[in-house]
């Protein structure tokens, strides 16, 4: 028998007697008393509530768990959960530059393309990986959660391997092997091989795609932005992510580009199978501890419903009801990127919308919010304004980095060749030319601590806020670097042609009396800018970025890498076709690289990311941070 009838009725006795137990008190009248009993009868309704409350308090809003129930404070997201992120990064990008580091090689020694054929291949295939992310990034807000695109990638990437791994080792689906004597050209790769070839490449895109657009977002929605202790959490694994990146390229640069040139290229593409297999069960081995955000429908829609809505508003049209507070925004970030931010006090946010007036940039999208009531279909909020505002005011960043990648891209290009004319011979080993990007990872390697645990917490301390050194901050010293890099690589292909002519070896095949390290000084550039603009980028559109348009934001940052090996191709053909009329020889062309004048190219490099960073800087003195919004009024 339970207890708790016996005491309610003791109680209601008591209670009932109260007069006369309480002679000294004023006696209780029948209301009070009825009062009082309903009061005690709701206690246990009143402590369920509570409890609920409690429940409720401890949710993560918006963010379910991998099996889609409402995720939980402490026991989901954190340091923890992103910790899987980070070593599945790892696998990842063994699996994707195992193959694109020497893909040239196999295309030209086994597909028997030439290496103009063979370079433009490599170029489309990585280029429409990176573009791809955006597509990724796209489904992860809309449609599906970061988690479900990880894996529906990975094992698309997977299928991709797997064809290019059974291709690869199965003669018959190779084209015909040839001697390759002077002047005699090889049979390429043509029909259902080909077909198998290229669907095996871009079927890997596409997984590879899918998963740089949702990886880096999974990662950093599992800190909390509300708190201090979170956004420090979310800048460090965004380092880190850079780091574990570092340490992928290191493996595939160094290990599997020589199992491809030693063992075959049947165990090269084997290696990358296994890695993006392996990715799999240690990214599922987290799934308990990850928070996932519940998508919110197309981001694009807003975008358009927003910039329609403002294009068909009159100009000076009534203003919607206003409480006459004002969005203002500051050029620090700090704080949390949620609408909350700009609730005043007293307000119940995320139940009903807050009545604010939208900021005073891009000032000609206010005219959405004008006559609302009026638009229908195009109805829009002040919140969905300032998300599409900020995603406007992002793309100038987003442009001033294309050329940074641009440079990037010679190390891939340019740099391999004069490594290749020089003496790269370490000890009593030969260092082959694909794995000359050790140096820019290895530089990132060391940095990425370094900047972390050392340069950040100084900052933090000198500047007395809690970035140190703001996203934008970041990204410009990357855009500084990569001009004295261009500096640097200049003089440096200088001296290389000075030893080639003082020792009379400017058509000569062997290899230059000087030796490569000569080549680390613009990879240690390069590699520093690739650190700072990279992780900053990241965090930078990843916070800045509605919570809806997360993904598809942070994927920006791989498609800027794309175009920037795209500006490459552009910039070579531009320059030749510029410097080769009149009958000259163009800068860039010709079978013997001390011919080229690849000096004056790298010159043109350095001018063009010196004006860049000139455009940059004008954009980002005049950016306020989304994330310190707060309200004037």
């Amino acid at each position: 028998m339970s207890i708790t009838p016996c005491v309610l009725g003791f109680a209601q006795r008591l209670l009932a007697s109260a007069p006369l137990l309480l002679p000294c008190s004023p006696a209780i009248s029948a209301t009070e008393l009825a009062r009082s009993r309903c009061k005690l009868h709701r206690l246990p309704a009143a402590a369920m509530e509570d409890g609920a409350a409690a429940r409720e308090a401890e949710r993560w809003e918006g963010y379910v768990d991998w099996r889609n129930r409402p995720a939980v404070r402490g026991r989901h997201g954190g340091m923890l959960a992103a910790s899987f992120v980070l070593v599945v990064e790892v696998l990842e990008n063994l699996a994707f530059l195992a193959n694109a580091s020497n893909l040239v090689t196999y295309l030209m020694n086994f597909m028997h393309y030439s290496p103009s054929q063979s370079a433009t291949t490599v170029t489309n295939f990585m280029g429409t990986a990176f573009l791809l992310a955006l597509l990724g990034g796209f489904l992860s807000d809309a449609f599906f959660t970061t988690y479900a695109i990880y894996l529906i990638s990975a094992f698309v990437e997977f299928l991709g391997l797997v064809v290019l791994t059974i291709q690869a080792r199965t003669p018959s689906l190779m084209p015909p092997g040839c001697a390759k004597v002077a002047g005699a050209a090889c049979e390429p790769v043509s029909g259902p091989k080909k077909a198998m070839l290229f669907a095996g490449l871009y079927v890997t895109a596409l997984g590879i795609g899918g998963i740089k657009g949702s990886l880096p977002s999974h990662g950093a929605e599992q800190f909390d932005e509300h708190a201090p202790r979170g956004r420090k959490g979310r800048s460090t694994f965004f380092n880190y992510f850079v780091f574990c990146l570092s340490v992928g390229a290191l493996i595939a640069v160094t290990f599997a580009v020589w199992v491809e040139d030693n063992k075959g290229w049947q165990w090269g593409f084997g290696i990358s199978t296994i890695a993006i297999l392996l990715s799999i069960p240690v990214f599922v081995a987290g799934s308990r501890l990850y928070r996932n955000k519940v998508p919110t429908g197309s981001p694009l829609t807003t975008i358009a419903k927003v910039v329609l809505a403002a294009a068909l508003a009159r100009r000076g049209g009534a203003q919607s009801a206003s409480n006459g507070a004002v969005i203002d925004r500051a050029p620090s970030p700090t704080g949390s990127t949620d609408m909350k931010e700009y609730c005043k006090p007293g307000d119940i946010c995320g139940v009903a919308e807050v009545a604010t007036e939208p900021s005073q940039e891009l000032v000609f999208l206010n005219r959405a919010v004008q006559r609302q009531q009026r638009c229908g279909a195009l109805s829009c909020t002040v919140q969905e304004v300032e998300d599409v505002k900020i995603v406007l005011m992002v793309l100038p960043i987003f442009f001033s980095t294309i050329m940074l990648n641009s440079c990037l891209a010679q190390l891939s290009t340019f740099s391999v060749e004069q490594a290749a004319t020089m003496d790269t011979r370490v000890g009593g080993l030969k260092v082959p030319p694909a794995s000359l990007p050790v140096f820019p990872v290895t530089f990132i390697i060391l940095l990425a601590p370094v900047y972390d645990h050392i340069i950040i917490p100084f900052a933090r301390r000198a500047t007395g806020t809690e970035m140190g050194i703001t996203h934008l901050q970041r990204i410009g010293t990357g855009l500084v670097l990569s001009i004295v890099a261009m500096a640097v690589a200049a003089v440096v292909e200088v001296k290389r042609k000075n030893v080639a002519s003082n020792a009379g070896m400017l058509d000569a095949a062997a290899p230059l009396p000087i030796t490569f390290f000569w080549i680390a000084f613009q990879y240690l550039f390069l590699g520093s800018a690739d650190l700072f603009t990279l992780a900053g980028l990241l965090e930078f559109f990843f916070s800045e970025a509605p919570a809806r348009m997360r993904s598809l934001a942070t994927s920006l940052s791989w498609a800027s890498l794309a175009l920037g090996y795209y500006l490459s191709s552009v910039l070579v053909t531009v320059v030749n076709s510029a410097t080769g009329r009149g009958g000259r020889r163009a800068w860039l062309q010709g079978g013997n690289l001390n011919h080229y004048h690849l000096e004056r190219f790298y010159w043109v490099m350095c001018v063009l990311s010196t004006l860049n960073y000139l455009f940059f800087l004008f954009w980002a003195i005049r950016y306020k941070y989304r994330n310190a919004g707060v309200i004037k009024g």
